[in-house]
């Protein structure tokens, strides 16, 4: 972008401080996973969320947590299918740790008293989704695993004497000290309609990023109100470097409600077809024989982008949409381990019993973000990273079904790990000198509707230009509340989303541009952005 973005949060200065060892922000699997673990071994946990703690993506999870701990199964059986899907952009060897240590980051949820689905033999319940060899997903009420681990650690975090929880908070913006390294955070407290009422310091020496993705940036979204990229905003604004922001995964399945649908969008799970489900066009021919080996249990790239090339043709009339068929699997077993799906299309008048279900591809997850290691460490010393805001090489350019839970509860394990023996004592804290700014949230529908239009499943140059002179219009001399710094966030990781699109000049995983259609062995790379303290964002092409 040729203009500036906030490199700073307009707000007024801080008028309270407190101390913490550690600031976790955000309150889904990743963040309530670190700071339960963190308190066990004697931290004192302050965990900020600019919303309820139940607000986040976790909470609206279906399908469940990928482990390969079956009968016939192996990491190294997960591994593979996990590079498969990632499209030669994967880090191996984070890879390997997610695929190793997830089993008992998962038994240790267990532990805890998360409740998953059991056969009568007492032994969990797998099932399978997209891109998986075999079946090796753990699930818990059928279609509601995320509400029962958002339960289980809520429950967890709330009980730890060590870990107070600030809800309603926005985080505004890390501190530094004279080092560059982490000094603090300021945090932004809201009354109900978003006003901002007051602003304080938290001083720490390590803020543990756990924000989730941006799906609020699309139109439409799987993605809950509060999934708008502050975590990727903050970071970038903090000098920090974020990674593969042009994979964005697109979940084949959700459900259709209409061309003037905006927001969160029902999820219909990978699940659905995992039991026998089929994706079918309005003249009923099936949409992904021939296209795949797996069928319409390939990877959701490969789905999405064969949904959205039927639909383009408009078979039998209709080109926003298909159908998903379900009526195979039997009202009983539909019911049982489906409910939330099925709850949520009898709401919107349709019975998967006896009908098809209207579903279209809509933004689901950000596969790229924060640059971090598997220990949740980035660029900036102090700042952390772990779950959906970081980018730690597990998901490359397309995340494998079922990785994202697994990854949250083994990255918060790593974590805590990292920060248990020792946190840095914070420096003084120096003033900013950043430009401060807010984006009018007027804006925010017309850019969210730009990004689905030209920043979809199919990508083209011109569509992409189209997008950045959009963003390059945007006011950002808004007054500061939580909806202008939602909207500045959106800004942020808009431009950078389209900026390292447009670089990338070829078609790899959930990123396919029509002019390139093919992967290149050259773009097997990553895309690197930060911004500089005037707001210019830059990208770099890294290893």
């Amino acid at each position: 972008m040729t203009t500036p973005l906030v490199a700073r949060l307009a707000a007024p200065e801080p008028s309270w401080s407190r101390t913490a060892d550690v600031v976790v922000v955000g309150s889904g699997v990743a963040g309530l996973g670190a700071a339960r673990l963190l308190a066990r071994a004697g931290r004192r946990v302050v965990v900020v969320s600019k919303s309820v703690l139940t607000a986040g993506s976790t909470t609206w999870a279906q399908g469940g947590v990928a482990t390969a701990v079956g009968i016939g199964d192996s990491p190294d059986q997960h591994l593979r299918d996990t590079l498969v899907a990632g499209a030669g952009l994967c880090d191996e060897d984070a890879v390997r740790v997610l695929v190793e240590e997830g089993p008992a980051a998962v038994s240790a949820l267990l532990a805890d008293g998360a409740q998953f689905d059991r056969g009568a033999d007492g032994q969990l319940e797998f099932g399978r989704e997209g891109g998986h060899s075999r079946a090796r997903i753990v699930h818990a009420g059928g279609d509601a695993t995320g509400r029962e681990i958002q339960r289980t650690l809520e429950e967890t975090v709330r009980h730890a004497d060590r870990v107070e929880v600030i809800e309603h908070a926005f985080a505004l913006d890390i501190q530094h000290d004279a080092s560059g390294a982490v000094a603090g955070l300021t945090i932004g407290l809201v009354d109900q309609a978003g006003r901002c009422t007051s602003v304080g310091a938290l001083r720490t020496g390590a803020v543990v990023l756990a924000t989730g993705g941006s799906g609020q940036v699309y139109a439409s979204t799987t993605n809950p109100d509060v999934s708008t990229g502050d975590g990727v905003g903050l970071a970038l604004r903090a000098g920090a470097c974020v990674t593969d922001l042009e994979f964005v995964q697109f979940h084949p399945t959700v459900l259709w409600l209409g061309p003037g649908a905006r927001g969160r969008q029902l999820l219909v799970t990978e699940a659905v077809r995992g039991e026998g489900a089929t994706l079918v066009d309005a003249t009923g021919a099936s949409v992904m024989d021939g296209v795949h080996p797996l069928r319409d249990l390939a990877p959701r790239d490969v789905v999405a982008l064969a949904m959205a090339r039927r639909m383009a043709e408009a078979p039998g009339g209709v080109g926003d949409h298909l159908f998903l068929d379900a009526r195979g699997i039997g009202a009983d077993d539909l019911l049982r381990r489906f409910p939330t799906v099925i709850a949520g299309c009898r709401a919107a008048g349709i019975d998967p019993v006896h009908d098809l279900i209207p579903v279209a591809p809509a933004a689901h997850f950000a596969c790229g973000g924060v640059r971090a290691d598997m220990s949740g460490r980035t660029s900036v010393p102090g700042l952390y990273a772990v779950g959906e805001v970081a980018c730690t090489g597990v998901h490359g350019a397309n995340r494998l079904a079922s990785n994202s839970l697994v990854e949250g509860l083994v990255g918060a394990t790593r974590l805590a790990a990292e920060l248990a023996d020792q946190v840095r004592a914070p420096g003084a804290a120096e003033p900013s000198v950043a430009r401060a700014g807010a984006v009018d949230p007027a804006w925010r529908l017309d850019l969210s509707v730009a990004m689905s239009r030209d920043l979809g499943v199919r990508r083209t140059p011109d569509g992409m230009a189209e997008a950045a002179r959009l963003l390059e219009k945007v006011p950002t001399d808004a007054a500061p509340d939580r909806a202008s710094w939602e909207a500045t966030s959106l800004h942020t990781v808009a431009a950078a989303v389209v900026a390292a699109a447009s670089i990338r000049t070829e078609s790899r995983g959930c990123h396919s541009r029509e002019d390139v259609p093919v992967a290149r062995d050259e773009w097997r790379r990553h895309i690197v952005s930060t911004m500089a303290s005037d707001g210019e964002l830059r990208q770099e092409i890294g290893a």
